[in-house]
């Protein structure tokens, strides 16, 4: 069943756990993330970001990610995750995607509450939850924003962003990063700075850029071909204090890719004479559904279904 993802994330405010939002791409992901959530008994966030809906399709990722709800044994959402215009988020609203992501983290403070305020609004008469930004992460996102051009969350303007806005998530720049190459030295989150924003707000907290980059799979890849040298992603302790601190939502996309690719490297070497595409991809299938359900335990929704 489809529910919102304040529906999922208040629960876990409340009992101090956070939901992961995995970023799918095609039916391979998607099924790894529905299966995951069913095995572990975890709620989970499907995400899709714009440059999928590019990809595969919003008719499609819509059609395929209710049949699986349809189905599954858990509670889930579909959100839309950095949603650009309202012109990305209508549409996918209009698709019965439960939560959106407006994200203005670019513009100006004032551009940004004007942009959230239309978005909620035009939200609230169906439902549908909403996510904003506020803070610019460095990395890779749908585009480049250079390493310099990352900006933290200021608590002071997360508060009044909050309060204009009526937004009921909000995403925090405190030092994550998007990407498979996070940190050039040692990881260096904000968490006095999370602290802060938590005593400000009272709405639901998300944490971008939040992907662990194991070394296990860095390691697969990189033996079967893949050049990934110096990716280096958050520390899973790092994680699990920052939902201490009060987040509810963690990103999840660059593992997930990283998975695909080691595990389909790994394939094709080992199997050469094969050329179905179902043996092919379902052994990435398999690979992302133990990130997946990996990354359910770290968060503690393992066995928290609703």
């Amino acid at each position: 069943m489809l529910v919102t993802n304040k529906d999922l994330m208040s629960p876990a405010m409340q009992k101090a756990y956070a939901v992961g939002a995995f970023n799918i791409s095609n039916l391979e992901s998607l099924m790894a993330v529905v299966e995951a959530a069913a095995e572990e008994r975890s709620p989970v966030i499907v995400a899709v970001t714009p440059s999928s809906i590019k990809y595969a399709g919003l008719a499609y990722i819509g059609k395929m990610v209710k049949a699986a709800a349809e189905s599954a044994s858990v509670l889930m959402s579909l959100h839309l995750d950095h949603g650009k215009d309202v012109e990305t988020v209508t549409k996918c609203m209009e698709v019965g995607f439960t939560s959106v992501m407006i994200d203005g983290s670019h513009l100006k403070f004032e551009e940004n509450v004007a942009l959230t305020k239309r978005v909620v609004d035009l939200a609230r008469p169906k439902g549908v939850s909403v996510e904003a930004e506020l803070g610019k992460l460095a990395g890779v996102e749908e585009s480049t924003v250079e390493e310099k051009e990352a900006v933290l969350t200021d608590p002071d303007a997360a508060e009044e962003f909050v309060e204009r806005t009526g937004v009921d998530a909000l995403a925090v720049a405190i030092g994550t990063s998007h990407g498979a190459y996070k940190f050039k030295g040692e990881p260096k989150l904000d968490f006095e700075r999370l602290k802060l924003i938590r005593e400000k707000v009272s709405v639901l907290l998300v944490l971008h850029g939040a992907s662990s980059v194991p070394s296990w799979i860095i390691e697969k890849a990189v033996k079967y071909g893949a050049e990934l040298g110096g990716a280096k992603g958050i520390p899973e302790e790092h994680i699990q204090k920052a939902i201490s601190l009060g987040i509810t939502k963690i990103n999840i996309d660059t593992d997930l890719r990283l998975a695909f690719t080691a595990a389909t490297r790994e394939f094709l070497v080992k199997s050469p004479k094969v050329f179905d595409p179902r043996k092919i991809l379902g052994s990435a299938k398999e690979a992302m559904k133990e990130v997946v359900k990996g990354k359910m335990r770290l968060f503690g929704s393992s066995g928290k279904a609703l």
